[in-house]
């Protein structure tokens, strides 16, 4: 399957970026970040910014842009059978030099997983301006970490927004 990813989500007063590497099959078909229910990224995001929970998509995005956060994937087109980021071939990054020239605020880098830290190395590198984290997957293939450690690692977010 020949898959295509998201515009970026949020403006140009985000302090921090997330990174996935791809949209998931279920995420192209409803064509939101994160769309498929037993992933735990919104589960974390609206508990990190002490939310009430929303399955509302234009409340988990205005959740994101209160909180200086954006969202946006890696890769731009990929191949892959299903959603499995190790089954991506055929890969194209995002433009992420026009991207941090439109959001200069942007200091601090997470990557939701491994496959969005090598692919980010692999076609960008790591900027010297930038402070890059590695955060456990949010994906529920990731069942080898519980919700609530996952949870912990990624309270590093809050500890940066607080510092920044």
């Amino acid at each position: 399957m020949k898959s295509f990813s998201f515009p970026p989500a949020g403006n140009k007063n985000a302090k921090i970026l997330i990174l996935g590497t791809m949209p998931g099959k279920t995420s192209l078909e409803v064509q939101e970040y994160y769309g498929y229910k037993f992933n735990s990224f919104w589960k974390i995001m609206f508990r990190l910014f002490n939310s009430d929970f929303s399955e509302d998509y234009s409340v988990r995005l205005k959740l994101l842009t209160d909180n200086k956060t954006a969202l946006w994937d890696v890769l731009k087109y990929c191949s892959r059978k299903g959603s499995a980021d190790s089954d991506i071939k055929d890969e194209i990054p995002n433009d992420f030099k026009t991207f941090y020239r439109n959001h200069s605020k942007i200091k601090n880098v997470f990557f939701n997983g491994k496959y969005a830290m090598k692919f980010y190395e692999k076609y960008i590198g790591f900027d010297y301006d930038k402070n890059f984290q590695l955060l456990p997957s949010t994906s529920p293939a990731n069942a080898r970490i519980s919700f609530e450690d996952k949870l912990e690692k990624w309270s590093l977010i809050i500890k940066v927004l607080q510092n920044g």
